[in-house]
């Protein structure tokens, strides 16, 4: 059970009233708590966060893969206080402020080679916006006017708006919103589980080539991927797959786009994602745990040749936003960047990696659990009718797994966490990286448990 305080607030009543009546929740069946309490949390400290009601929960899904140094450091509120004690906010619209000129210059100097320009933006589903423009953009300027189209990956995610929204493969999610904006094709992800023993481990980095041959490759703009894929259950690439994707497109004038809307940040061990599978991107999309969510920001990272078209004469890049690069969220980002240095949290995840991932391959002695895969601290479980064959749940059987009894369950007994069918049934854990043993162990006593029952339930 999560840990329950004596103290409950006067409000809480009239709190779930006001959320019920007023708040509409994103991604959120409302139905959910026609009859239930809606989980309003009201303080969070390093690795955990407290209800309305005093419940304890231990922050799994570090919010949404993005409070990264863990809840509750006030230096990162005082920066921000101080921020709006010299400048509240100026636009970026023309002019430039001392915030996101030392932000962008430290950014620039963490990302590989010569990823140099920041351009900032409110949002990862904007960061993943501006790249797909500016690949279009670019190659306007730089005599390859058709090239319009962008491949990405089956059931990855990469946001709401639309042009991001036409990225995304998940048809569930596009479905209402067509038409989409034109030009999004979708090629298979590297999810090798429930692959042929015998297909090429490079099969699916081809299957992009294979793509831009059939759509022409004069009319490929970009390809669009996650380091590890967060959609259908932290998807790692094969070995040399980011090699041969890169040979790929630098093959046929496409430019690499890496979404690092989840994997940069020390969410894999280093600062970016492509750094830890060995590529260099010419663009990268960043937000999340850029400021570990205290403020919204989010921006992408560009190399000096695709950004050198518009720096000259009388180009400009024709996008941008009001709020981006805001300078309480440049503060805030540089103060938890400072975060970052001085407890070495990269090296942290890098040197706690092993344990997670052997606590969690412990549990494949029960039998609902197929597959684990991962890195860092982003990993997932797959859950599976049968190990030996690998059968997955239909349908209605997933709904009931996961909706029916896992996600409640999960959280009744402390544990935040991402019980998720975009793809195969998995459970997705994401803890702050400032979590430990005593955390890893306080995951496991609450997922054993849980996925023992879960089990049983199927077997009834």
């Amino acid at each position: 059970m999560a840990t329950t305080s004596a103290t409950v607030t006067a409000t809480e009543s009239g709190l779930q009233e006001l959320a019920k009546r007023h708040l509409w929740m994103h991604f959120t069946r409302h139905g959910a708590y026609r009859d239930a309490d809606v989980p309003i949390i009201v303080r969070g400290e390093g690795p955990y966060v407290w209800d309305e009601k005093g419940n304890r929960y231990l922050d799994g899904l570090s919010a949404l893969f993005c409070v990264n140094a863990g809840h509750g450091r006030t230096e990162l509120g005082d920066a921000a206080a101080r921020q709006v004690s010299e400048l509240d906010f100026y636009t970026l619209w023309s002019y430039a402020h001392p915030g996101a000129i030392e932000l962008a210059s430290r950014i620039a100097s963490l990302a590989p080679a010569d990823l140099n320009r920041v351009f900032f933006t409110n949002s990862g589903s904007e960061a993943v916006e501006s790249a797909i423009k500016l690949a279009r953009a670019y190659h306007q300027r730089t005599g390859n006017p058709r090239k319009t189209k962008f491949i990405t990956r089956e059931v990855a995610y990469h946001g709401t708006t639309l042009g991001a929204l036409a990225a995304t493969g998940i048809s569930a999610l596009r479905q209402e919103f067509e038409p989409l904006v034109p030009g999004g094709y979708q090629v298979p992800n590297t999810n090798s589980y429930h692959w042929p023993a015998d297909r090429d481990p490079l099969w699916a980095a081809d299957q992009i080539e294979e793509k831009i041959l059939y759509e022409h490759p004069d009319t490929v703009a970009a390809v669009i991927l996650e380091p590890l894929q967060n959609a259908g259950g932290c998807i790692p690439p094969q070995d040399g797959y980011f090699d041969r994707v890169r040979e790929i497109c630098d093959r046929h004038n496409v430019l690499l786009v890496s979404d690092e809307v989840i994997c940069a940040w020390g969410r894999l061990g280093h600062w970016f994602g492509c750094q830890r599978y060995g590529f260099v991107p010419d663009v990268m999309t960043v937000a999340k745990a850029i400021t570990s969510a205290y403020v919204p920001m989010g921006g992408m990272i560009v190399s000096d040749r695709i950004a050198e078209p518009f720096m000259g004469g009388k180009e400009m890049f024709a996008h941008g936003s009001t709020f981006a690069g805001h300078p309480v969220a440049s503060a805030v980002a540089m103060a938890n960047l400072d975060v970052f240095e001085r407890e070495d949290l990269n090296d942290h995840v890098l040197r706690k990696e092993g344990e997670f991932r052997a606590m969690l391959d412990s549990l494949r002695d029960i039998p609902i659990v197929g597959d684990v895969r991962g890195a860092g601290f982003f990993h997932a479980i797959e859950l599976v009718k049968d190990q030996e064959t690998k059968e997955g749940f239909s349908d209605e059987e997933s709904e009931s797994l996961l909706r029916g009894f896992l996600s409640g369950e999960l959280f009744r007994r402390g544990l935040i966490c991402r019980a998720d069918d975009r793809g195969d049934p998995v459970i997705q854990l994401s803890p702050p990286l400032i979590c430990d043993t005593e955390q890893f162990e306080e995951i496991e006593n609450v997922l054993r448990p849980v996925l023992m029952e879960a089990w049983e339930r199927l077997e009834k």
